[in-house]
């Protein structure tokens, strides 16, 4: 059997002010092109498919059209679950007559924990849910965290499982090990969000929503599909890729790594704004890509945004080096209450409680004659 394992689209994502739906339309046109390729048996999408509760009317216009044309047109098996971005209750909605042209969409967690059963594979279907709905649901009060949910809803898999036929678990979690993003909302403070990877071992493959890479954990049946598309600053750097998974007869996976192309890619760019600027500099470059830029420039700049923007329109945020650099150091400064040092010395140490930077003798030269300058003011008054 082949499927195709992705997750966490976000549809109605918005990055920096800007709604992602063109992009997010234009990477999902290309998915569908994949699935025409690759002609899976099922796609299966571990969760977020929303990027919040209550998506903007675009967002489900798109998933309509996507989900019609993959599972309508080219008659290809869907397996979905709901993500913590995702409301259950509104994702369930047609659930039950989804399943009669096999789009097998599990929104809101029940007591039915069968699965979908496709080509001989056995899909498990576990929805993002909080501890706390999970207790209730099974009625054990010793449910408090992820981890004790995840081993509760599993034990109740395991009661009827087929272990000599290739089971899939398809779920929503942060799996212990996992690297984070700036993109993905905690799902509970003190490490309490976390779940083992040890209590997935029943299952020959677990495809995996929340995390937004493919590197973000690094297991030998458990893997993470990854984001389509980079949401926030902090995946600059990761691949994003879709998964195609295959099971042999021996139960054997294999996985193969496809990668789409961003309309508008995600950077970082790094420099002097004279020489960001220069043509030499951005003439090799795709300019209305998504930018983050990050100043060396010491001193004032006259309206620096405004004019980056007019090389890189897309330029969503915009910082300086000295004062990032600075705001590791700085972690308190208390009122100086030693009155006999003088206005130099008091300055000094300011400065050196406020930034990295060596106060040189320019400096001071530049500060004493501001000083004397004052005093002269304030006498002449």
């Amino acid at each position: 059997m082949k499927f195709i394992h992705t997750a966490d689209w976000h549809l109605g994502k918005l990055v920096h002010g800007i709604y992602m739906t063109e992009e997010q339309r234009h990477i999902l046109e290309q998915f569908i092109l994949l699935v025409e390729e690759e002609k899976p048996d099922a796609v299966v999408i571990a969760g977020d498919l929303y990027d919040r509760s209550v998506p903007p009317t675009e967002a489900v216009e798109l998933l309509d059209k996507v989900l019609y044309k993959i599972n309508v047109e080219l008659s290809t098996p869907i397996i979905a679950i709901s993500g913590n971005h995702d409301s259950a209750e509104r994702l369930s909605f047609g659930s039950s007559w989804y399943r009669h042209n096999q789009f097998y969409l599990k929104g809101k967690l029940s007591q039915n924990l069968e699965p979908i059963r496709l080509n001989g594979v056995n899909f498990h279907l576990v929805p993002y849910a909080e501890p706390g709905i999970v207790r209730e649901l099974l009625g054990k009060d010793s449910i408090h965290t992820h981890h004790e949910a995840m081993k509760c809803l599993i034990g109740e898999i395991e009661k009827t499982i087929d272990p000599n036929e290739p089971n899939i678990f398809v779920g929503h979690a942060f799996v212990l090990g996992g690297k984070t993003t700036d993109s993905e909302r905690t799902l509970s403070v003190g490490g309490s969000g976390c779940v083992g990877a040890e209590l997935f071992e029943p299952f020959h493959y677990t495809a995996m929503g929340h995390l937004h890479s493919p590197d973000a954990i690094r297991h030998p049946s458990i893997r993470y599909s990854g984001s389509l598309l980079k949401y926030s600053f902090s995946e600059a750097t990761q691949r994003k890729s879709v998964s195609i998974v295959e099971i042999d007869e021996s139960h054997n996976v294999t996985i193969q790594e496809r990668t789409l192309k961003p309309r508008n890619d995600m950077r970082l760019v790094e420099g002097y704004l004279e020489e960001i600027l220069d043509p030499s500099f951005y003439q090799d470059q795709k300019v209305d890509d998504y930018i983050k830029i990050t100043l060396h420039d010491e001193g004032s700049l006259v309206d620096p945004i405004n004019k980056l923007r007019q090389v890189y329109p897309n330029v969503l945020h915009l910082e300086r080096k000295i004062e990032r650099v600075d705001s590791k150091k700085i972690t308190s400064f208390d009122s100086i209450k030693d009155k006999t040092r003088t206005e130099l010395e008091l300055f000094k140490e300011f400065y050196s409680e406020m930034t990295t930077q060596n106060f040189s003798e320019e400096k001071e030269k530049i500060l004493i004659e501001v000083i004397e300058k004052a005093r002269k003011e304030v006498i002449g008054s």
